[in-house]
């Protein structure tokens, strides 16, 4: 029978023990469904809209929302709307909408001093909210109540009793965030505390300790987060922000002494730094600390949903972002290759498909036969040392000229194909001309002419453009798409050029990297040229014969 090892953490008196022991597989099994659950609340949709440089339109709020509430979230925070018209549309076109996991939670703040709790506008705006669920915010910090909301420390206590009653009356579920509870531990440890206890005795559904400003370290957040799950009764939540890079941290820290609802965004989105980075939170709860969170299949759809929200922010994704980052398990080195081509644990904490990612091999001059090897396996080819040498050679040979294949795995393929000698082109290069006039109006003018031979026909295209590459990239386009029609499925979404030897000056080489896809894959190509032209030239005709083939041997 299997038996499979496991670690159990125990804590007697005080002490926490750490114990190995053996399980049989069915009853280890068994356990896994026992774990006890993690409740996920995502606050992408407000505090993550609170980022530099991002606007969500009501349209991206319902795709992001609809793509949460697949991945298993389980709390939707869908933004505060006494803020802006466009969230309250979407708490109007959500509820909508057949959500299977999630619940929508509206965000707002205590009433105001000077009005009652039925008459304040913004708890008004909650409840015309109509979500199930709303969550408000608390000065716990006696600062703050003296010196931003200029009030008494009673009173804010009051505005809190009022607002949560109030709330409960309506027959909401009430989570109360406890803004800067931390630092107001720090300060007045006794007052920040009965802002938790009159939230409790007034009804409130889960208290959520915040680390607004980011500052706290983990030793912090964890004595005085235990400190409170001795004396307040109500499920605890755990609100922290990533200004000292350790939001993350932050949040496991709380988990590790009894919260049990985790706040955060996806890829860590947030005011100034950004929040804690739920991508990174979940697996680790749920691979590292055995914690149940999200469905069934939800783990394995975090690379997704990270892809798709830096795409509809239209930012770039972080490579070596934990977990869900294309470099996440990136090896270049040629004995970290050897070493996961024997046994994957020597490199990897965990297997990248669990989070829905997957492994890279990147070839570069530091790689050694064991990346050549693993890049080239798909093509069924036993292990040949001296093939592997010859490839490996050439590699550090077009490097060496400016070359790097990191970023550029369709260029790397179509090198081994010519290597190897099974290279198909699809079209010859007659001749290419590129012109760039400035008219009278002071508007640069660009065309390309472009001459190839497809299977002995001849094609002569011309095609105006916005710049060179876009009219190059029009006029090859122009005269391959009647002989090969799937590349209008194909799209560049990306353009980079370096400078590969910058003492030249202006006559330096420069390499041209252009990242593709299609409605399946990305992969990016490369060329190099004291000619910008030419290297883009490069690039994109080895962008288009990598779609064909990859297309030809999908078939």
């Amino acid at each position: 029978m299997t038996r499979q090892f496991s670690t159990v953490r125990l804590n007697f008196d005080g002490i926490n023990c750490n114990f190995t022991v053996i399980l049989h597989k069915f009853k280890y099994k068994n356990i896994l469904k026992t774990r006890e659950k993690i409740i996920t609340y995502d606050t992408t949709l407000r505090d993550g809209s609170q980022s530099e440089g991002i606007s969500f339109s009501l349209q991206d709020k319902i795709g992001i929302a609809l793509k949460l509430d697949d991945l298993g979230i389980d709390y939707i925070e869908g933004g505060y709307p006494l803020s802006n018209p466009k969230d309250k549309s979407f708490f109007k076109e959500i509820k909508n909408l057949p959500l299977k996991n999630a619940r929508i939670t509206a965000f707002g703040s205590t009433k105001r001093a000077n009005k009652k709790v039925s008459e304040d506008p913004g708890v008004k705006a909650l409840l015309l909210s109509e979500t199930p669920v709303v969550t408000i915010v608390a000065k716990s910090w006696d600062f703050h109540v003296t010196d931003v909301l200029r009030v008494s420390l009673d009173d804010n206590l009051k505005m809190v009793s009022d607002t949560v009653k109030y709330l409960k009356s309506k027959g909401r579920e009430v989570i109360l965030d406890a803004e800067h509870f931390f630092d107001g531990c720090k300060n007045n440890s006794r007052y920040a505390l009965k802002v938790l206890k009159v939230a409790q005795d007034s009804g409130a559904d889960t208290i959520v300790l915040c680390d607004t400003n980011g500052g706290c370290l983990p030793h912090e957040i964890e004595k005085i987060t235990e400190n409170v799950v001795g004396r307040i009764k109500l499920p605890l939540g755990i609100h922290t922000h990533n200004d000292s890079a350790l939001a993350v941290a932050n949040t496991l820290a709380a988990v590790n002494v009894g919260v049990r609802h985790v706040q955060g965004t996806i890829n860590g989105f947030g005011e100034r730094c950004g929040n804690a980075d739920l991508c990174s939170v979940i697996p680790n709860l749920v691979l590292k600390g055995k914690f149940r969170c999200l469905g069934d299949s939800g783990l394995k759809k975090l690379t997704e949903i990270s892809r798709y929200v830096y795409e509809v922010v239209n930012f770039m994704s972080v490579p070596n972002q934990p977990f869900v980052g294309s470099s996440a398990f990136a090896h270049k080195g040629g004995l970290h290759v050897n070493a996961i081509q024997k046994n994957r644990s020597t490199y990897e904490h965990i297997e990248p498909e669990a989070v829905g990612n997957e492994r890279k091999i990147l070839i570069s001059e530091l790689s050694g036969s064991s990346n050549i090897l693993a890049k080239v396996e798909k093509y069924n080819i036993k292990h040949n040392p001296k093939l592997m040498r010859k490839i490996l050679k050439k590699v550090q040979d077009l490097e060496n000229q400016g070359y790097h294949f990191e970023s550029a795995e369709g260029s790397f393929d179509l090198l081994v194909k010519k290597v190897l000698g099974i290279h198909k082109g699809f079209f010859d290069l007659a001749d290419f001309r590129v012109i760039v006039e400035r008219g009278k109006d002071g508007r640069s003018i660009t065309r390309a002419t472009v001459k190839i031979n497809v299977n002995g026909v001849e094609e002569l295209t011309v095609s105006d453009g916005d710049g060179p590459v876009n009219a190059l990239d029009g006029a090859l386009r122009k005269a391959l798409e009647k002989f090969y029609p799937s590349l209008k499925d194909m799209h560049l979404v990306d353009y980079k050029v370096r400078v590969v030897n910058p003492k030249e000056a202006t006559a330096a080489k420069v390499k041209v990297i252009i990242e593709s896809h299609d409605h399946k894959d990305i992969w990016g190509t490369i060329g190099v040229s004291e000619n910008i032209i030419e290297a883009s030239w490069q690039a994109l005709v080895d962008s288009i014969e990598y779609k064909l083939l990859k297309d030809e041997d999908e078939r």
